[in-house]
């Protein structure tokens, strides 16, 4: 049997003293999005460096004394590490937009909860593009300044690591992280002992210690429950896996996340003013935020909910309701009975928080709980943000569609962790330097048309060279791997051609991203990519889920293509998907591919990161490429149409139709239409129109800036206002909403005065309505004159409304009259109503869940 440490303790490598840097470099992650920084690390060991995941902590860990003495005595190396601490004590010190820009917030603190977070692949505790975002939302935050730190789980294992059978069907392995290699810092108190959270489990208490990763300026705190002080397996074993187990694991990954991370963020005298839900997941904070609300000031919970919810927000990145988290009420019994009782709830009113019905069934819905419990929420592309407004108009009975309040605020990514470092070197040549710190400015991306179309070909050659050249390298490998025979590991060194067009298609292989859609025809596609003058070669790479048998099945119809003597040499698929193969494909791709079924696709991010690249995107119009394309930025699959799925099948071979005409009639075309000087210049003025129009809008300072304008900002002023320098006017709105609550059935509009029923173009109407509102006054609603064109059904389509205005009482007691004047500039048939909604100053938005009357 294995023998049991009595005590355990860590082996530090012994860092010469003029390296003393490197240390404080290797810990805060701010040197993975800055080039000179990562040229330092893997200056030390170049092949390590690669071989250890670009991980400089492991790098520390194996390279000899010896080679640490070498590089003390090194000048050149010395002189690097200088320039690069320099530019790091620098970045540390600088004024930041938000501090120039917004100097009177000073005492904003936002907390942004994550499941995942992206930041560097020697940081395993991120599956896709979810996580990605995050890490890219603390790195943006990080150098815009925004006082933000984020909340998440440590996972021992983390996402899995993705090889391919003989088959080419997926398999999954979980490699164990060492924490003592991962840039974490255990937080302790004074004497030294960690850090300790606790969280409700049935019968017994869950115990959590706390890990910080420092991106910058921003700290990331972690929560890790392997630990001797939980007694039971399953609970040690709980942040395992990124996304595994059960649904009673998850629903307590869940639990530790929201109520946990509150709780961690308390303990390190770090209470966050604003709480920023990334997806559902981290939804239980909301509660525990009312507990604590309640318990400092002797509230109830119903007070607390009103207060507390002015200062959270939740972004949903979900178009399809099958991707929505929920719970069955029996978990719900199980883990939050005593919870809800000591929030003074009985079963039903705790459940009625979350819950939605799904046909002859219930389940308890953690986006339903964070759109209850938030004053903010929005979707992550405008289109997304209109399918977040159909998906969730149930829980706004009466409300027009248009009017459901889930805003967009669009995705983004972070421009110096994707862009090359060959083409930040040409932009930093041609373009005004504010491109690196105001990308958000369009006017710093004007100049791109003065960039020589030489230089930026030959630059976009050469990553799409290194990309060619890292691809053969890793099908070597993973073909080794999997036992391949040995003409097909000697074939991985002749696999693409470093000249022709290339496309890139890598994401998660979801069923609705239809991964084969370009392999319908496929003696049409042998064609278009075996065309000896204009060939044309694709890359895939991407995970499917553990349990998506649908996804693993495209893979591996993708993977026994790529065999064929006629595709092998221009399809590869590239196993294992991280931020490392992303970073090749986004900045060495000519095209970036991507066909989800509209309007599935939420955001995708991925396309956005070769706009910085000089990659053209060519996608189904979904997500950010709805709002992003124009004819002379890329190219679009359809003009926006949505199928029911009775004719999914037949949408398929539309759209792939449409695809191939694309490609042989636009696409390849216009790449290989080159001038005497074999450049092909139609091409390259599209490289410059997409980096012009897309550069300024897709990148996550702008969506920083937003967040942080829209919604961090207002709502901490609003929460401010609710409860300093006292309590009372927070009191006084939550007992208003209670009287708001108890008195609307008895509000009613009684009576609609029209003047006249023809009217001509230009002429005024004056429009009056008496309403009942009892209990209520005046001042407690707003009365609407809403107006519009008449649908064929009879309905008013998407409408517009002005305020009534307060003419006086009506005789009744609690009656009053209102009008409004209205003119119409167009003729044709146009409908009116009338409709009262609430109106408080601390009310977020007018339009909440079942309170609304209309004529």
């Amino acid at each position: 049997m294995p023998a049991r440490p009595v005590r355990t303790f860590t082996v530090l490598p012994s860092i010469p003293e003029r390296l003393s840097a490197l240390p404080d470099l290797a810990y805060n992650l701010w040197w993975c999005w800055h080039a000179d920084a990562v040229a330092l690390f893997r200056r030390i060991d170049p092949a390590l460096f690669d071989q250890l995941d670009h991980s400089p902590i492991r790098l520390g860990y194996v390279i000899s004394q010896k080679r640490l003495e070498e590089l003390a005595q090194d000048h050149d190396f010395l002189a690097h590490l200088d320039r690069v601490n320099a530019a790091f004590t620098a970045y540390k010190q600088a004024k930041t937009w938000f501090a120039e820009t917004h100097p009177d917030a000073a005492g904003l603190k936002v907390a942004y909860f994550s499941m995942e977070f992206g930041i560097h692949e020697s940081v395993p505790v991120y599956s896709g593009g979810l996580g990605v975002l995050a890490g890219d939302h603390l790195k943006s935050a990080s150098d815009l300044g925004v006082p933000l730190v984020g909340v998440g789980l440590l996972y021992q294992e983390g996402y899995f690591r993705q090889y391919l059978n003989a088959d080419g069907y997926q398999q999954e392995s979980y490699p164990i992280n060492d924490y003592s290699n991962l840039p974490v810092e255990l937080q302790k108190d004074k004497d030294g002992k960690p850090l300790m959270i606790n969280v409700p489990m049935p019968g017994r208490q869950l115990f959590a210690q706390i890990w910080k990763v420092q991106v910058g300026r921003v700290p990331l705190f972690l929560l890790d429950t392997n630990i001797s002080d939980n007694k039971l397996e399953e609970d040690r074993n709980l942040t395992d896996r990124l996304y595994g187990g059960d649904r009673r694991t998850r629903i307590r990954q869940e639990i530790l996340v929201g109520i946990g991370g509150i709780r961690a963020l308390d303990l390190l005298d770090l209470r966050p003013k604003i709480c920023h839900m990334n997806e559902g997941h981290a939804a239980f904070l909301a509660l525990e935020r009312a507990s604590q609300f309640m318990s400092e000031n002797d509230v109830t919970f119903w007070q607390a909910k009103e207060i507390t919810a002015c200062s959270n927000i939740f972004t949903t990145h979900t178009p399809v309701p099958a991707g929505l988290e929920r719970f069955g009420f029996d978990l719900i019994d199980e883990h939050f009975t005593d919870y809800y009782r000591s929030l003074g709830l009985n079963r039903n009113e705790f459940i009625d928080l979350g819950r939605e019905h799904m046909g002859d069934y219930e389940l308890f819905s953690m986006p339903v709980l964070a759109l209850k419990m938030s004053a903010k929420a929005n979707g992550v592309a405008k289109l997304h943000g209109v399918v977040s407004r159909r998906l969730w108009q149930w829980m706004y009975p009466g409300v027009p569609e248009q009017e459901v309040p889930v805003s967009a605020v669009t995705n983004g990514v972070h421009i110096e962790t994707w862009i090359s470092n060959e083409m930040a070197e040409l932009f930093d040549r041609y373009l005004n330097p504010r491109w690196r710190d105001e990308e958000w400015d369009g006017s710093v991306w004007q100049d791109v048309d003065s960039i020589p179309d030489t230089e930026l070909w030959r630059t976009h050659e050469r990553r799409r060279e290194r990309l060619i050249a890292f691809t053969r390298a890793r099908l070597r490998s993973q073909l080794i791997r999997r036992g391949a025979p040995q003409h097909e590991v000697e074939g991985a060194d002749e696999v693409l051609d470093p000249d022709a067009l290339t496309i890139g298609f890598a994401r998660r292989f979801a069923t609705y991203k239809r991964a084969t859609l370009f392999m319908r025809d496929v003696e049409r596609l042998k064609a278009i990519l075996n065309n000896a003058e204009r060939p044309v070669q694709f890359i895939f790479a991407g995970k499917a889920h553990p349990h998506d048998t649908g996804g693993k099945e495209l893979i591996r119809q993708i993977i026994n293509l790529a065999r064929t003597e006629d595709f092998r040499h221009r399809m590869v698929f590239l196993e294992d998907y991280d931020i490392q193969v992303a970073r090749y494909l986004v900045r060495g791709v000519d095209v970036w591919l991507n066909t989800p079924r509209r309007p599935k696709e939420a955001s995708g991010t991925s396309g956005m990161k070769v706009i910085y690249n000089g990659g053209l995107n060519f996608s189904v119009l979904d997500g950010w490429w709805d709002e992003a394309y124009t004819p002379s930025v890329g190219w679009a699959i359809g003009s926006g149409e949505e199928y029911p799925e009775y004719e999914w099948d037949h949408q398929d071979f539309v759209e792939s139709e449409a695809l191939y005409n694309i490609l042989e009639h636009d696409i390849i075309p216009l790449y290989y239409d080159r001038s005497r000087d074999n450049l092909p210049r139609g091409w390259v003025q599209r490289m410059k129109n997409s980096i012009r129009t897309l550069a300024p809008v897709f990148n996550t300072d702008r969506m920083v800036q937003e967040y942080t304008e829209q919604t961090y900002m207002p709502c901490d002023e609003l929460q401010t206002r609710l409860t300093t320098p006292t309590l009372e006017k927070g009191l006084q709105y939550a007992a208003w909403r209670g009287k708001l609550n108890e008195a609307w059935n008895s509000v009613a509009v009684q009576k609609v005065e029209v003047p006249q029923e023809t009217l001509k173009v230009g002429a005024d109407m004056d429009v009056k309505a008496i309403v009942r509102l009892g209990q209520l006054k005046p001042d407690d609603v707003t009365v609407q004159l809403y107006f519009g064109q008449l649908t064929t059904r009879g309905d008013i389509g998407s409408g517009s409304a002005v305020n009534m205005e307060l003419i006086g009482p009506n005789g009744a007691e609690g009656t009053y009259t209102f009008h409004a004047n209205i003119n119409y500039d167009t003729s044709g048939e146009r409908g009116i109503s009338v409709r009262v909604l609430p109106h408080h100053e601390s009310l977020p938005t007018p339009f909440q869940p079942g309170i609304i009357r209309w004529a």
